[in-house]
């Protein structure tokens, strides 16, 4: 697939910006995208990441899209371009412990309320990637696939997984038998492979690896 030009990058930045447009005609300023990573890995923490981007056509952060969908390198870079450019920003972390008492599902909800509460100034509107949080007072709009579909749920992906994919690779140098670095808890052949020779470690989901050990 040929590399899009920067006209293309910022064209895509606007259509990806209707949502939050929408909410701008409503009265909203403060317009936060919420999203998550981490919820299939066999180890490791969900954690969700929370973004408010500001309206000033002059600060488009161009390329920005799903996490999924960028390079490692130009998810890197647009991280920092993120940080530097957004009105606020915020990443809520939920531990193994908590996965496996409360479910993945509930669990990814308590790290989406956590990277919101965590947010200053505090938004007043949230766009959400797929849930609703019932436990957080705030209006909010839940969009299917909306990591690809909205500027503020695409910024939130990335946010989230950068400094995920940072705190498996920090991981790795404590377990380095499991391929952390390179698999960030996922469950690639080889890290199922340790995981069978070597049993898990405190990262492993135990709700999550009974397929693979006793």
């Amino acid at each position: 697939m040929p590399r899009k030009t920067l006209e293309e990058k910022i064209k895509q930045y606007h259509e990806m910006s209707r949502f939050e447009n929408t909410l701008r005609a409503e009265g909203y300023q403060l317009i936060a995208g919420v999203d998550e990573v981490g919820r299939g890995p066999l180890a490791g923490p969900v954690m969700a990441g929370a973004v408010i981007l500001p309206s000033d056509t002059e600060l488009v952060i161009p390329g920005v899209d799903d996490s999924k969908k960028l390079t490692p390198l130009r998810r890197a870079a647009l991280f920092e371009e993120i940080k530097e450019k957004a009105i606020a920003w915020a990443v809520g972390t939920v531990d193994v412990e908590t996965i496996d008492r409360v479910n993945i599902l509930q669990a990814t909800k308590q790290a989406m309320k956590l990277a919101v509460e965590a947010l200053q100034p505090q938004a007043e509107v949230l766009l959400i990637d797929a849930v609703h949080l019932d436990a957080v007072l705030l209006p909010q709009r839940s969009i299917i696939k909306g990591d690809g579909a909205s500027v503020s749920i695409a910024a939130a992906s990335i946010v989230a997984k950068e400094t995920r994919d940072q705190w498996m690779r920090e991981m790795d140098a404590i377990y380095p038998q499991y391929g952390f670095a390179s698999n960030k808890g996922y469950g690639s052949a080889q890290h199922i492979a340790a995981l069978r020779q070597y049993g898990p470690c405190p990262l492993h989901r135990r709700t999550f690896i009974g397929h693979f050990v006793e």
